[in-house]
């Protein structure tokens, strides 16, 4: 830990041009991935924003993970597999959840058979 404490860290992010702080009464934050959600109830979170970012710390004493039935798929995924394979992007989606989330697969299975 730095000698001067919260003060002289204060000094230094500022002349980095960094600010930060405590977002208050956060209720949850989920995070969520194509196979799994993370739900994070009741956490501490504290924004650092510099010019154009700001990074997000989420502290908390416990969390609850959630796979998912379905797999979410980017709209990019959807739109290029529909694309390759000349299929609506409703079929485009039943062939990456088939594929498990394989593009190269879910193409096949479409153009193929």
């Amino acid at each position: 830990m730095m000698r001067g404490g919260n003060r002289e860290m204060r000094r230094m992010m500022d002349k980095m041009g960094l600010d930060m702080k405590e977002i208050p009464n956060v209720q949850e934050v989920i995070i969520k991935t194509d196979k799994k959600e993370i739900i994070v109830t009741k956490p501490a979170v504290t924004e650092m924003k510099a010019k154009d970012n700001s990074i997000f710390t989420v502290t908390t004493d416990s969390y609850e993970e959630r796979e998912l039935d379905v797999p979410i798929f980017s709209e990019e995924d959807i739109q290029l597999v529909s694309q390759q394979a000349g299929v609506d992007e409703e079929k485009a989606k039943h062939a990456l959840e088939e594929a498990n989330g394989d593009l190269a697969r879910a193409i096949l299975l479409l153009t193929t058979g």
